[in-house]
């Protein structure tokens, strides 16, 4: 989608409408984003990568290589985005190692979850090498400072996460929403903002632009956590056992309007016989106050910025593309 932009990154007419209650469904937005683009968005697409029609083009593509041909430039954008998504890859497949020390009998065999665990660091640590390979490819010093410093706070971000959840008898953390805030950037929102800026870079587009981009990119990502953080709390479940982080968006403002002890207070009387949380409990209580609705007012907010940002690019198929995916995480029903 910044491949349509790229070459017309500048200030638009006409401005974008701002968010509404409705919108179309995320699978709908990312289907045609991709046929925008065109081809699938996620490498990991085997029929792709197999294509005998994909490794014709990258034969071709190949020949160029030395001349200043403009299907280069088009090329170094979709390099630029499986580089991306190599190490988002990279560090799900990292935060996926078993904490072998909580684990009980009848989790399994003790060697197999070691085994795992190689396997996981090993595998993690492959997806980031070929990504740093194929960063370097680009040849664009400023681009590898960019993602290079997003890999910086990913881990940043993980380990101060780590860090908290290994404290023994740690409930929730005293955290007010701008350092959770803080923590989102670093784990989730950093790698995609300056994802976004990288591209405007290699577009060779000024330094407002870039900015506008990784303005999209952050604010997008905020709202697509915030989202996230929200769906145990809005939808229908099934299931009364379904759990949510305690350090989520909705729980840490509800904590902020409760107090710090009456919060504790509140996961005290949730716990039942041997300290097992009844979440279904919790979530009705979460839900009486004002988290869910502050959430969902923050989630719009930073959509709302997210938008702003595409404002300074003129109007296009892309950029309606990235402002549906907006919507898209902003739609609540």
């Amino acid at each position: 989608m910044w491949g349509a932009l790229l070459r017309r990154g500048g200030r638009g007419a006409g401005g974008l409408r701002r968010l509404a209650s409705s919108g179309p469904p995320w699978s709908q937005v990312v289907s045609e984003a991709e046929k925008i683009v065109g081809y699938p968005t996620s490498f990991m697409s085997l029929r792709c990568l197999l294509s005998d029609e994909l490794s014709n083009i990258a034969m071709q593509v190949r020949k160029l290589v030395g001349t200043k041909h403009p299907l280069l430039d088009t090329a170094r954008q979709r390099s630029l985005a499986e580089i991306t998504e190599l190490i988002h890859t990279a560090f799900l497949v990292h935060r996926g190692i078993v904490n072998i020390g909580e684990l009980k009998s009848c989790d399994g065999p003790l060697k197999d979850m070691q085994f795992g665990n190689k396997m996981a660091v090993l595998s993690g640590d492959f997806l980031l090498a070929n990504a740093c390979t194929s960063l370097a490819q680009l040849q664009n010093t400023k681009v590898v400072e960019l993602i290079s410093s997003a890999i910086g706070d990913l881990v940043q971000g993980i380990y101060y996460e780590n860090s908290k959840s290994s404290e023994e008898n740690c409930l929730t953390d005293d955290i007010g929403i701008s350092t959770w805030k803080e923590q989102v950037y670093l784990s989730h929102s950093a790698l995609l903002a300056k994802s976004c800026q990288a591209a405007m870079e290699l577009a060779k587009h000024s330094a407002e632009i870039q900015d506008m981009a990784f303005q999209y990119g952050k604010h997008m990502s905020m709202s697509h956590k915030l989202h996230s953080d929200l769906q145990p709390f809005i939808k229908e479940c099934s299931s009364d056992t379904l759990s949510f982080s305690l350090n989520s968006a909705p729980v840490v403002l509800h904590q902020e309007f409760l107090g710090r002890e009456a919060w504790i207070k509140q996961i005290r009387e949730a716990q039942g016989k041997g300290n097992i949380m009844d979440y279904k409990k919790l979530r009705e209580a979460i839900k009486a106050g004002k988290g869910v609705t502050s959430a969902i007012d923050l989630c719009r907010c930073h959509g709302n910025r997210a938008l702003a940002a595409l404002e300074r690019f003129p109007p296009s198929e892309a950029r309606a593309a990235l402002a549906n995916i907006v919507c898209a995480v902003t739609r609540f029903p």
